[in-house]
């Protein structure tokens, strides 16, 4: 499982375990800045034990095509930058699903999610053949509103 999306400096990757260490400090270090978009955060979250729960989740959503959850990093030096998912794919008639996507707060404002976002919007139309895609904002998030309209 090594499916690989580039767009401008940055690239999206399934997740691996390898990347435990890198995520794991990444969300612990953006967490404030995380909340009010994820104010849920399960207390065992951030633990090795969680994050293989989760890939062992994304396997499998992978392999039933319901969804496609990657990683963002940057092409210059891999570091990890935040994640995206491609999720609650639809067949049938709808041929739809639902974008979301989180950056960590130091890669903040810098055009990353712009990247990732029009890597998976071009991996969704053109390798999924998905007919429509849905992004959730909440309405006081102004700069992800921008951010949408913009790819």
């Amino acid at each position: 499982m090594d499916r690989h999306v580039a767009s401008g400096g940055v690239y999206l990757r399934y997740p691996a375990a390898s990347d435990f260490e890198e995520w794991a400090e990444l969300r612990e270090e953006s967490r404030s800045f995380l909340v009010p978009w994820e104010p849920v955060w399960p207390l065992d979250d951030l633990t090795r034990s969680a994050f293989r729960r989760r890939l062992r989740r994304y396997t499998k959503e992978i392999r039933d095509e319901i969804a496609h959850p990657f990683f963002i990093f940057r092409e210059s030096d891999d570091a990890l930058l935040g994640s995206c998912i491609l999720s609650n794919i639809r067949r049938g008639v709808a041929q739809a699903g639902t974008l979301g996507y989180w950056v960590g707060k130091r890669y903040s404002r810098q055009g990353v999610m712009t990247e990732a976002a029009g890597a998976i919007i071009t991996f969704a139309f053109e390798e999924l053949a998905l007919h429509r895609l849905e992004a959730a904002c909440l309405p006081s998030n102004e700069a992800r509103r921008r951010q949408l309209k913009r790819v």
